[in-house]
């Protein structure tokens, strides 16, 4: 791991491989942390370097400053931006999952001069509603993470993972309930206002979509809805994949992104 400050908060980060490889920078889902690249990482390093990093109040990362009550998705970008930065990098392949793809939407309507390219899975212009949002932000703000991740984290994987691999769904209970609560009440409340339905329409980005089956966060339906407000191809939807296709299938995920990225 290594540490970049930004904007006076502590980042945590990791830079693999080779520095003459094209870069890809890859951003989690709430409530995971960098971790879920782990599998994939074996495979895609003999192609690329890689840089992953925790969002505020996750994993390693500081949480966000106590003197500022709103996170935007430019905030984010801007993080992301500096990472990238900080490795030399001008321009770079971007993957994000779920709100890790709200970023990457971001970075497409207001940064695509930086991006070689864009894949973004289980995610949508819009996810959910805000009231639903605001909810679950004021229930992390009075119950606490620990006890929210009982009932949030097996929603993130499909029946066939929760059934299979039950050590998985607790392994992530746990490292949900060492977040940032506020950090992530924050982010659950930019959730609710995330809108990129009318931001996509004009670009010149390699956009790539993907979905699961069995994703109850961001269904099929919301990635075709995305698909058609950013001009990208029909969804790659992969077939009993809940929310995060890394965790789930990171082979499959891996080859899909070397086979459409070298």
């Amino acid at each position: 791991m290594a540490f970049l400050k930004h904007n006076g908060r502590t980042l945590c980060y990791r830079l693999l491989g080779d520095s003459a490889k094209p870069l890809i920078l890859m951003a989690h889902p709430l409530g995971m942390t960098q971790g879920v690249w782990d599998d994939m990482l074996p495979s895609l390093l003999g192609k690329f370097r890689v840089l992953t990093w925790d969002l505020p109040g996750h994993g390693a990362s500081a949480a966000w400053p106590a003197g500022s009550s709103r996170i935007t998705p430019d905030d984010l970008a801007r993080e992301a931006l500096a990472l990238a930065d900080n490795a030399g990098v001008e321009q770079f392949h971007f993957v994000g999952t779920s709100i890790g793809g709200v970023i990457g939407q971001q970075l497409v309507s207001q940064h695509a001069d930086r991006l070689l390219s864009a894949t973004l899975t289980n995610t949508g212009a819009v996810i959910g509603t805000a009231d639903a949002w605001n909810t679950r932000s004021a229930n992390v703000l009075e119950l606490g993470l620990q006890t929210m991740a009982v009932d949030i984290v097996p929603r993130w994987f499909g029946p066939n993972a929760c059934e299979q691999q039950p050590a998985l769904v607790e392994g992530w209970r746990v490292i949900m309930g060492r977040g940032d609560n506020r950090s992530y009440a924050l982010l659950c409340e930019m959730l609710g206002r995330a809108d990129f339905r009318e931001q996509l329409g004009h670009h010149q980005v390699a956009l790539a979509l993907i979905g699961g089956t069995d994703d109850v966060a961001t269904p099929p339906e919301t990635l075709q809805a995305l698909a058609q407000c950013s001009g990208a191809q029909e969804p790659v939807i992969l077939e009993g994949i809940g929310h995060v296709p890394s965790v789930e299938c990171p082979q499959k995920f891996s080859q899909m992104l070397i086979r459409n990225l070298v």
